[in-house]
């Protein structure tokens, strides 16, 4: 059984990016296949929650590969998703220079698939930020049903 949701992806109005894909290039590092993340709908600094987005594309790099005639979307690239949201809000509510980068995950769950066509809304809420580590617990949604959660420990780098 899943776990509660970080909050209602329902009432989250998809019609307002607060956070370019350009803006996100302004924090994070990553480029070009490895940008996971398209935009995000909101950070809140405060209660440390936040909701981003990545739309998957038909004409991807792994497209062709993770499983012939019937792609399927890796689960290492959600959580990669979900670690880009987690950095963009800490390295932006703490001004940090220089970015958050894996330190480790648990207790990841698929428990959906993520194919071309589809909108993964990747949720987060900050358990613990120190200065030289955080830790966030993630969950993905596509058509409001959960398809990934976890834990993530980034590492200032």
């Amino acid at each position: 059984m899943p776990p509660e949701p970080i909050m209602d992806v329902s009432e989250i109005d998809q019609s307002k990016v607060a956070v370019t894909r350009e803006q996100i290039c302004d924090v994070n590092p990553q480029r070009h296949e490895f940008q996971q993340l398209d935009g995000i709908f909101f950070v809140d600094h405060e209660k440390n929650i936040m909701a981003g987005f990545r739309d998957i594309r038909a004409d991807e790099f792994w497209v062709r590969g993770h499983i012939p005639g019937r792609p399927v979307f890796p689960g290492v690239l959600m959580i990669e998703c979900a670690a880009q949201l987690v950095s963009y809000h800490v390295v932006t509510r703490e001004n940090y220079d220089g970015f958050i980068g894996f330190g480790g995950v648990d207790g990841v769950k698929f428990r959906g698939q993520v194919v071309p066509g589809d909108r993964i809304i990747v949720l987060g809420r900050m358990l613990d930020i120190r200065r030289r580590r955080c830790i966030g617990a993630v969950q993905g949604f596509v058509n409001g049903q959960m398809v990934f959660e976890g834990t993530i420990t980034g590492m200032l780098i």
